[in-house]
């Protein structure tokens, strides 16, 4: 069994800065792949920035420039850093890991971003 938790949401005004992290533990041989995705209000959960074993990083267009994400493959970790924060930043966000050589998923329980403008 594979634990994700997230940590770092929190309220933060327009132009601010976050810093999410996850850390992975359990059962893990070997992580493949982890991201972060987001979720609001009624709308479906996107794909935000993800990031290979080997580095390649990928973005959503609207957070290109904004947002960086990075690993730490010797603590399981994976970090967004998120700056310049924009109300519709606003969503709860989730990391999403991919353990083993034939891929299972897994989701934390989601931390919530919230910018006031």
């Amino acid at each position: 069994q594979v634990q994700v938790v997230e940590s770092g949401g929190g309220l933060v005004q327009a132009g601010g800065s976050l810093r999410l992290s996850c850390a992975a533990s359990g059962r893990i041989s070997r992580i493949n792949f982890m991201a972060w995705y987001r979720q609001a209000p009624g709308k479906q959960r996107q794909l935000v920035a993800s990031i290979t074993s080997g580095g390649s990083t990928n973005y959503e267009d609207s957070v290109k420039g904004r947002f960086t994400i990075s690993r730490d493959n010797a603590k399981n970790t994976v970090y967004l850093q998120m700056n310049s924060l924009k109300p519709e930043d606003k969503a709860v966000y989730y990391c999403n890991v991919r353990v083993g050589i034939v891929p299972q998923a897994y989701w934390g329980q989601g931390t919530q971003v919230t910018v006031s403008s």
